[in-house]
């Protein structure tokens, strides 16, 4: 960090990285996803910002990172490694009004919404930004800028098949703390730090 003083801001997230095979078979329900709308009606992901974001921070003071990474870590050392899966696609709020289309991630042991919980509580105290009311795991695939039924019905209903399509499991061992650095030319992502799960 160039300048660690109280009046520098950094725009932080928390999140799990994507493994590459995973990846790659989001990037391709992607790329099969995009003929389906005007190019001007989604805002699509690049895919080196595919990731499963836990808590989004906002604007932190560069001189409260170090507390941050104290307290993120506290949290990783006694959580164990989570099996998870990408699977499904879905838009926020709904279908019939898309404002983002995603991939699904979820575990079979319900142990990702209890870790988001914690990151949650963790860091509430860095953040200015409202916490989620209602978690749910995903990768953001697109955003839809004003979005109209007749642009969006094909796309619909082709998320609609892919419903069930699973993209990939793996075991997450880690949590990284990430600055998005915003420009004309789109957000630049900057991995801070990395913490592993279970090692207290």
């Amino acid at each position: 960090m160039a300048d660690d003083s109280s009046t520098e801001k950094l725009r932080l997230f928390i999140a799990i990285p994507i493994p590459e095979p995973v990846r790659d078979e989001i990037i391709r329900v992607q790329q099969e996803l995009q003929p389906l709308v005007p190019p001007n009606v989604v805002r699509w992901t690049r895919p080196d910002q595919f990731h499963l974001t836990l808590r989004f921070l906002g604007d932190v003071p560069a001189d409260g990172v170090e507390d941050l990474k104290q307290s993120v870590n506290a949290v990783c050392r006694i959580v164990r490694p989570l099996s998870l899966r990408a699977e499904g696609v879905g838009f926020f709020p709904n279908p019939r009004s898309p404002r983002v289309i995603w991939v699904g991630i979820n575990d079979r042991e319900g142990r990702l919404g209890d870790l988001q919980k914690q990151i949650e509580t963790a860091v509430g105290p860095f953040s200015p930004e409202p916490g989620e009311k209602n978690f749910t795991g995903h990768v953001t695939l697109g955003r839809l800028k004003n979005p109209r039924p007749a642009g969006t019905r094909e796309l619909a209903a082709r998320a609609q098949l892919l419903e069930k399509r699973l993209f990939g499991e793996w075991t997450a061992h880690e949590i990284e703390i990430i600055q998005s650095e915003l420009s004309p030319a789109g957000a630049r992502h900057i991995s801070l730090a990395a913490f592993q799960l279970g090692t207290g």
